[in-house]
């Protein structure tokens, strides 16, 4: 069974980590996007998705601070590619 909605302490519906960073790569058009970075072992090629993937199976404080950080990145018109880019060097081979 998965959680659709949580509540807020206000009583409106909420979105789960995992909706709300699939609705933001989907409206950055991010999706289709490959991230190159360097590896212990070489050059490493991958989607955005699989970084996404990574990011979703993070624990709770690592989510939050990762979605803290794209809410202002977003906010100030940055580069969320080179935030992506930096975060997919923690899970390169």
């Amino acid at each position: 069974m998965y959680k659709i909605l949580n509540r807020n302490t206000h009583g409106t519906e909420t979105m789960t980590f995992t909706q709300w960073i699939d609705t933001f790569v989907a409206e950055k058009g991010l999706a289709g996007r490959m991230i190159e970075v360097e590896g212990p072992k070489g050059l490493n090629i991958m989607p955005v998705g699989v970084l996404v993937e990574a990011i979703k199976g993070a624990r709770g404080l690592e989510k939050k601070a990762i979605k803290g950080k794209l809410v202002h990145i977003d906010f100030i018109n940055g580069d969320v590619m080179a935030f992506f880019t930096h975060l997919a060097r923690s899970i390169a081979i």
